[in-house]
């Protein structure tokens, strides 16, 4: 898997510019795994980041190459070019893919297209949006936006293999408020075990819940995950006068500390935070809060009329 547009660049990781020569990145070098080191209140994990960093610009040809194409995925394919829009694919012997409809990523592609030719400057051409260079020079909520575009394609993939007793829509249109309610839900999922509106989200971090809220390093102070997307969730599905029955945010593997952890519950409707590579079999299984297991509750219809409630109300984001 390519690195995340929000994962920190060797060069940020040694504390320095891309640009610094030669002897003043190995005293960076000297430095950062001097602090990173667990005998002097470092961590393994840093200590390792440390390392890794290294390996990619540490000697001249490493560092060439890191230039040229960024880091490489486990197929040898550079990060810039697994960030660039790719055909959809699905694990080989998956099964009949659900019903889906809308465009999953597309969104969060325009406007980060959009924002990066706005923060290189109108009338500068730019030879590819997806460079590792410029996407990790650009500022931290434009290098969110492409995250968290490849994260929604990702989640659409996994999203994909629940089958055709399942219908998925992807990138619904909200008039949800709030500084960082993004106006559109990114996917909702209709089957057997409810109605349940999916956030994929890649802050770069691991997260974890408190309080009913999710926290992490990469989530700014003033972004409430919980809270946004249960007010995009509740705006798409009253359209429908439908409620859902759980609300997902789903993150890198590496970013939740367990599997599925229940966070709580919104006007009695849990909240969970999944790694996406368990999320199909967690929506398979219902998503429930402790001792409330049972049948999903669809406001006393069934699941038929909740499809076409909703067929007749969603509208894409544009």
């Amino acid at each position: 898997m390519p690195e995340s547009p929000m994962a920190e660049s060797p060069y940020e990781v040694l504390g320095v510019a891309p640009t610094v020569d030669e002897a003043a990145l190995k005293r960076a070098y000297r430095r950062a795994l001097r602090a990173a080191h667990p005998d002097t209140g470092g961590s393994t994990t840093r200590f390792d980041q440390v390392q890794r960093a290294w390996e990619l610009v540490g000697t001249p040809d490493a560092r060439a190459d890191f230039d040229r194409g960024g880091r490489r995925g486990d197929d040898g394919v550079p990060d810039a070019e697994q960030w660039a829009p790719r055909a959809p694919s699905r694990p080989a012997g998956s099964r009949v893919s659900a019903r889906a409809y809308g465009h999953p990523g597309g969104w969060s592609r325009e406007w980060y297209l959009e924002r990066i030719r706005e923060w290189v400057g109108r009338g500068v051409e730019i030879a590819n949006p997806y460079d590792q260079g410029l996407v990790h020079s650009a500022p931290a909520e434009i290098r969110h936006l492409l995250a968290n575009a490849l994260a929604e394609e990702a989640t659409a993939v996994r999203l994909s293999d629940l089958g055709i007793g399942f219908t998925v829509w992807h990138d619904l249109a909200t008039e949800a408020a709030g500084r960082h309610a993004v106006p559109k839900l990114d996917h909702l999922v209709l089957g057997p075990t409810g109605l349940i509106a999916v956030q994929s989200e890649d802050w770069g971090r691991p997260v974890h819940f408190k309080r009913g809220e999710l926290f992490g390093a990469g989530i700014p102070a003033d972004e409430h995950p919980v809270k946004e997307l249960a007010a995009r969730a509740k705006d798409v599905t009253r359209r429908a006068k439908v409620k859902p029955t759980a609300l997902v945010i789903v993150v890198p593997d590496d970013h939740a500390a367990v599997p599925i952890e229940i966070g709580g519950a919104v006007r009695g409707v849990p909240v969970a935070l999944v790694r996406r590579s368990r999320l199909a079999s967690a929506i398979r299984e219902g998503i429930h809060e402790p001792n409330r297991k049972g049948a999903p509750i669809l406001g006393g219809l069934d699941a038929m009329e909740v499809r076409k409630r909703l067929q007749d109300s969603v509208v894409f984001a544009e």
